[in-house]
């Protein structure tokens, strides 16, 4: 249990971190627990969501489209677990509509 506990508390503070490209490496951890941890990730869905959401509307471009891309991989492996925090994806998805970047908007 510290052990997992340790684990979210990084992805926490790498999804909250500063820097872009440590913001992509939490997105990029999320990824890692999702396809090796999925209970670890549902049992602890809405508090990582609170942060990984923030991600989805990211100020930078790049962490904005890892953090889609992700989303799309990962909504298939955790599939009901998801219900508690879909109305919050939704309008983080939903923001994104209205992209200026092509990629972003396709995606």
């Amino acid at each position: 249990a510290v052990e997992e506990t340790e684990l979210l508390q990084k992805l926490y503070n790498l999804l909250e971190a500063k820097g872009f490209q440590t913001r992509m490496e939490g997105v990029a951890l999320l990824q890692d627990l999702c396809k090796n941890s999925p209970q670890l990730i549902s049992t602890n869905i809405v508090q990582i969501f609170d942060y990984f959401v923030l991600r989805i509307s990211d100020s930078h471009k790049k962490v904005k489209q890892k953090a889609l891309d992700v989303l799309a991989e990962i909504v298939g492996v955790l599939k009901d677990a998801l219900n508690p925090v879909i109305i919050g994806l939704v309008e983080g998805i939903t923001k994104n509509l209205n992209s200026k970047d092509p990629r972003v908007r396709a995606t």
